[in-house]
């Protein structure tokens, strides 16, 4: 019973992390959003967990471990998430991550050029939004729900 179980959580985070990652995908290639630095990277648990949850459903080995790690890096990706939300509502400034290039001082046309080409995206700069909400305020709360449930589930882990 605790087999098909954790099966069936592995399976369904994987689903959902696959999916998260195609709608990333689908928003910035198809629908012509450019990410920030911050989007990128909190793209990272949602990558890490598929590698994760693939080794475990082929191989059969350290459930417990995966799901306390996944959950972990799932309070990472929230606590990224909502060090963004906080930039985009104006409560925290921009840090060096998000790398708008300002220190940079075009000296000739080239080098203005140069720095148009780059296009480096504003964190605080919201470009899509679903139900008025950013997918940084999204991924808050999904990241913030996934590392609950698989840190619970990781420690009682062995009292299934």
């Amino acid at each position: 019973m605790i087999l098909v179980k954790n099966k069936f959580i592995f399976t369904g985070i994987l689903i959902f992390s696959i999916s998260a990652l195609l709608f990333a995908y689908f928003v910035e290639h198809a629908l012509k959003h450019t990410p920030c630095n911050l989007c990128l990277i909190e793209r990272i648990p949602y990558v890490i967990t598929i590698v994760l949850t693939l080794l475990v459903l082929f191989f059969n080995k350290y459930e417990k471990i995966v799901l306390i790690s996944i959950g972990i890096l799932f309070v990472f990706g929230a606590s990224i998430s909502f060090y963004h939300f906080g930039i985009e509502q104006g409560f925290f400034s921009e840090s060096l991550v998000c790398d708008l290039g300002e220190n940079n001082k075009a000296v000739s046309a080239q080098d203005l050029l140069k720095e148009l080409e780059n296009k480096n995206i504003s964190c605080k700069n919201v470009t899509f939004r679903i139900f008025g909400l950013s997918l940084a305020t999204f991924n808050t709360i999904i990241s913030f729900i996934i590392s609950a449930i698989m840190l619970r589930v990781g420690i009682n882990y062995d009292k299934n």
